[in-house]
C-alpha cells in the first residue's frame, strides 16, 4: 500500500555505513536529508555528474553547498552518459550511473555496504506503462526491484511506496533546498510524457492507481520467480550447453523459457523475440546430423555444435547490451 514518507523511512533498516545516490533533485534531496537525520555519521552522498547539459555544474555546485549545509561526505563522479545509437537515452544514463557508484566501490573510495535510490511511486508505474508499450515479458512487467545485489553491495529503493506528491510535501515542511532538472519537463522524453498527462488521467480515474499497479507488478514479479525456478531446473536436465534432442522433448513455451534463462545466466545475452521465434524453430527442425543452426541472438550467434546448441560473441570486447541495472 502507499504509504507516508515518514513510515517508510522508520521502516528502512540498512546495513551501515550508507550511501544515497543524490542528484540535487526533490526526491534524492528528501532521501539525504532524512538519513542523515537517521544516522548521523554513517552516510555518504554521491553525485553522478552525467555531462549532457551546462546545467551539470550547477548541479554539482547545489549539491556540494547542500552537503556542506548537512555537514554529509559527498562524492562526485563524472561520467560521459552520452547513448549509444538504438540505445535510449535513460537506458545510457542508468548505466553510467551504476558503472560509477560500481567503480567508487570497487577502488575503495566509498567505504559502505548499502546505496539508496530515491526512486518512487509515480516511478515505479511510469516504468509500468513504459514496459507495457513496448510489450515486455515479465521481467519488465516486475518493474523496479525494491532490493538487490550488485557488485557486492546492497541497493535498495525505499521510496517504493511513496508518492512523488507526498515527497514534496514532506520537503516543504522542512523548508529543504533542492533544484528542478530543467529535462525533467521535455515532453520529448517518453517518461515526461506519462508524468504530465497520462498520470494525472489515471489519477483521476482511478485514484488507487499506485497500490493497484505495484500489485500487478509484485504478482509479475512472483510468476517471473518461478518461471526462472523452472529453467534452472530443465537446463540441469539439458547440460550446459544444452543438448539439441533434450530440448526438442520440451513444450514451446518451456523451451522458450530455458532457452532465455540459459542464454541470460551462461552469456549475459537476451534475444528479441523475433530471434527466440526462430531459434526455437530451428531447433524443431534440426532431425538430423548435417542440419547447422548460426542465427543472431542478442550480440552474438547461436550455433549447433554437434549434439548441442551453443553461443559466441564475435566481438567479445564490446560491452554487453544487458548490464545488470534494474
Amino acid at each position: 500500500m502507499t504509504r507516508s514518507f515518514e513510515q517508510a523511512i522508520a521502516d528502512f533498516a540498512p546495513a551501515l555505513p550508507l550511501a544515497v545516490a543524490y542528484s540535487g533533485g526533490a526526491d534524492s534531496t528528501a532521501l539525504l536529508l532524512a538519513c542523515a537525520r537517521q544516522w548521523p555519521g554513517q552516510v555518504t552522498a554521491v553525485h553522478v555528474h552525467h555531462g549532457l547539459q551546462a546545467a551539470g555544474d550547477d548541479f554539482e555546485r547545489h549539491c556540494r553547498s547542500f552537503c556542506a549545509d548537512l555537514n554529509v561526505p559527498l562524492v562526485v563522479q563524472k561520467v560521459d552518459a552520452r547513448h549509444a545509437p538504438g540505445q535510449s537515452p535513460e537506458a545510457a544514463a542508468r548505466h553510467a550511473r551504476y558503472q560509477a557508484i560500481d567503480a567508487l566501490a570497487l577502488h575503495g573510495q566509498l567505504a559502505i555496504q548499502t546505496i539508496a535510490i530515491a526512486q518512487h511511486a509515480d516511478d515505479q508505474v511510469e516504468t509500468l506503462l513504459l514496459a507495457l508499450s513496448r510489450g515486455a515479458g515479465l521481467p519488465g512487467l516486475s518493474a523496479m526491484a525494491a532490493q538487490w545485489q550488485r557488485g557486492g553491495l546492497t541497493y535498495f529503493r525505499p521510496l517504493l511506496q511513496v508518492s512523488g506528491i507526498a515527497i514534496r510535501d514532506w520537503l516543504q515542511t522542512e523548508g529543504a533546498r533542492f533544484i528542478e532538472d530543467p529535462s525533467n519537463v521535455d515532453e520529448r522524453f517518453t517518461r515526461n510524457r506519462i508524468r504530465a498527462r497520462v498520470l494525472p488521467v489515471l489519477q483521476a480515474c482511478f485514484p488507487q492507481f499506485r497500490d493497484t499497479f505495484t500489485r500487478s507488478s509484485r504478482h509479475a514479479a512472483q510468476a517471473q520467480v518461478l518461471l526462472q525456478e523452472v529453467a534452472a531446473e530443465d537446463l540441469a536436465r539439458v547440460g550446459v550447453p544444452p543438448d539439441v534432442k533434450a530440448l526438442q522433448a520440451l513444450s514451446p513455451a518451456r523451451l522458450a523459457n530455458l532457452l532465455r534463462h540459459w542464454l541470460l545466466s551462461a552469456h549475459q545475452a537476451t534475444p528479441t523475440s523475433a530471434q527466440l521465434e526462430a531459434l526455437t524453430a530451428q531447433i524443431a527442425a534440426c532431425r538430423t546430423r548435417g542440419h547447422q543452426i548460426h542465427l543472431k541472438v542478442g550480440q552474438g550467434f547461436c550455433v549447433r555444435r554437434g549434439k548441442v546448441l551453443d553461443w559466441y560473441n564475435p566481438h567479445p570486447l564490446q560491452p554487453s547490451s544487458n548490464p545488470s541495472c534494474p
